[in-house]
C-alpha cells in the first residue's frame, strides 16, 4: 500500500485579539483542506523531543522516523547534505544567509529574494576572500548558503 503524507508545516500561529482570540488558521476558510481531510485519515503527533525547538528541521526529522535527539546536527548539516556538500564528522556546518542592508542595519533577511545565479557569484567571491584551509563557503539556493568549518 502506498501512503501520501501531507505536513502543513508552518501553519501554527498565536491567537490574535482582533480575531476574538482565535488564530488565523482557526478563522480561515479552507474548503480544499476540509475536503481533503474528509477523505483522509487524520492524526496528530508531537515529534519535538523535550528541550528541542519545534522548528521544521527537528519536527520533520521526527515525522520521517528519525530520532532528533540522536541524529539532529542542525539545519546547516541537513541543507549541506541536500546539496551533496562533503562533510566530516568533525566539521561544524552553518547555514548562512545573504541579507540586504542600508549600510547600517539589516532591511531584508532574504536579500530581497536574490536570484540563485546572482547569489552564486556573491558566494564565490565570499569563498575566494574569506575561505581558509579550515573554512569553506558553498552556494545554495537564493539567499541560503552553507559554511563548513
Amino acid at each position: 500500500m502506498k501512503y501520501f503524507l501531507i505536513v502543513f508545516d508552518g501553519m501554527a500561529d498565536e491567537p490574535v485579539a482582533e480575531l476574538d482570540g482565535k488564530t488565523p488558521l482557526q478563522v480561515a476558510k479552507t474548503p480544499y483542506m476540509d475536503d481533503l481531510a474528509s477523505r483522509s485519515r487524520i492524526g496528530a503527533a508531537n515529534t519535538t523531543p523535550p528541550g528541542m525547538s519545534p522548528g521544521s528541521d527537528v519536527t520533520n526529522m521526527g515525522i520521517l522516523g528519525y530520532d532528533p535527539l540522536k541524529y539532529y546536527k542542525g539545519r546547516g548539516a541537513i541543507e549541506a547534505a541536500s546539496l551533496q556538500i562533503p562533510m566530516e564528522t568533525t566539521d561544524a556546518i552553518f547555514r548562512t544567509n545573504l541579507v540586504s542592508t542600508d549600510g547600517e542595519k539589516m532591511i531584508d533577511s532574504s536579500a530581497d529574494h536574490i536570484s540563485t545565479d546572482e547569489a552564486r557569484q556573491l558566494i564565490a567571491t565570499v569563498d575566494e576572500k574569506l575561505s581558509t584551509s579550515a573554512i569553506k563557503f558553498y552556494p545554495g539556493v537564493s539567499y541560503r548558503h552553507i559554511m563548513v568549518w
